[in-house]
């Protein structure tokens, strides 16, 4: 007789008891969402994106005003944005022009709504948007940069960038670490010894001032996928040595224990030891480690942006979009020009929520 309802769990797999521990975890299941929708939209970008990223306006313009609301000013289903203009009057105290929505010249939006064309996945012509303005105009919900240019669609298009590098750089640093970490771990003696010192050289270096001089190396006239690949090429030289350390100590953990014992007693090669015994038994922390490190160069890639070291035009990246915030007077005066930190904030939290997750349903103890 076979038992059902709460207790039928006695035949679970390893995954599914991982699941069944993930779900109860609120956070992680909101950074999971989060994930994803990140994900959809950075392969979707041009999709999502309710205007040509590339297309100039009026420079500096303030976010649109939204409204559920008609011209007539009764409620409506359907959103209205109404363009932000002069009202003709000027502020009693510092006699500068009051501006507020123009009730005269509104513009519906609407879901799937045709704008500018572009190849969607790379090779599909499609002009076809998830939402926008139904008669085209051209609308600016977090408002424009310094050369007229949609924040929201930069935001959007630029995710392709930014965690394209994250994911990359995340990869190398993970298959590094992880080779590095297993390896002198299991073989122990003088070779653990000396990777432990190269590894303790890497990590010496000071590695701010380090991003800093090795990008300059790059000249100005380069193209952009030479700049991305050495940007990726530099994170990932110095961003594999700590998790090789954390993979070593686990590596030397779990060469200690009987079954892992018993297989070198019955002749079983080493290959076959750390890829039947010790590396399944590492790779819930590396599970963990990924989902953490991907939000951290996601903040270097968008702070090396800021300081200038970020992919050139006609590319968009969320640091090359913060270049923009450099000047405490642009801040001041536009404010929305800040709105790329948003996309960074959400994409660190959704991994970061994930992250944690995954670690206390892999490792509830």
């Amino acid at each position: 007789m076979t038992s059902s309802g709460r207790l039928a769990h006695g035949n679970e797999t390893y995954l599914a008891l991982v699941w069944r521990r993930f779900r109860r975890s609120t956070m992680g299941m909101i950074g999971l969402v989060l994930v994803a929708a990140l994900i959809l939209m950075a392969v979707f970008g041009d999709f999502f994106a309710p205007m040509d990223p590339k297309a100039t306006d009026l420079a500096f313009a303030p976010p649109d005003h939204v409204e559920f609301a008609a011209p007539d000013g009764s409620f409506s289903l359907i959103p209205y944005v109404y363009p932000i203009i002069e009202t003709g009057e000027l502020d009693p105290i510092t006699f500068q022009p009051l501006t507020g929505p123009d009730k005269k010249n509104p513009t519906s939006l609407g879901f799937f709504v045709a704008g500018h064309s572009y190849d969607l996945l790379g090779f599909i012509p499609a002009n076809l948007h998830f939402f926008g303005a139904v008669d085209g105009r051209p609308i600016h919900f977090l408002g424009t940069d310094k050369f007229g240019r949609d924040i929201l669609s930069r935001g959007i298009v630029g995710s392709q960038i930014s965690l394209t590098i994250a994911l990359v750089v995340v990869l190398l640093t993970t298959t590094i670490g992880t080779f590095v970490g297993i390896f002198s771990g299991y073989m122990g003696g003088r070779i653990d010894v000396w990777v432990q010192r190269f590894v303790e050289f890497v990590l010496a270096f000071p590695q701010l001032p380090l991003y800093l001089a090795l990008t300059s190396l790059i000249p100005v006239t380069a193209p952009s996928n030479v700049f991305i690949a050495f940007v990726i090429g530099v994170m990932a030289v110095l961003g594999w040595a700590q998790l090789s350390r954390e993979v070593r100590s686990k590596t030397l953990a779990l060469a200690r224990i009987e079954y892992v014992r018993a297989a070198i007693a019955v002749g079983s090669s080493d290959m076959r030891i750390i890829t039947r015994h010790i590396l399944p038994n590492v790779s819930s922390h590396l599970i963990v480690a990924v989902t953490i490190a991907i939000p951290t160069v996601v903040l270097l890639e968008s702070f090396l942006g800021f300081l200038g070291f970020a992919v050139k035009p006609p590319l968009i990246s969320w640091g090359l979009m913060l270049q923009d915030t450099g000047t405490f007077s642009v801040i001041g005066s536009y404010p929305w020009i800040l709105s790329p930190v948003v996309f960074v904030l959400i994409t660190v939290f959704a991994f970061n929520a994930l992250g944690d997750g995954l670690r206390d349903a892999i490792d509830p103890y």
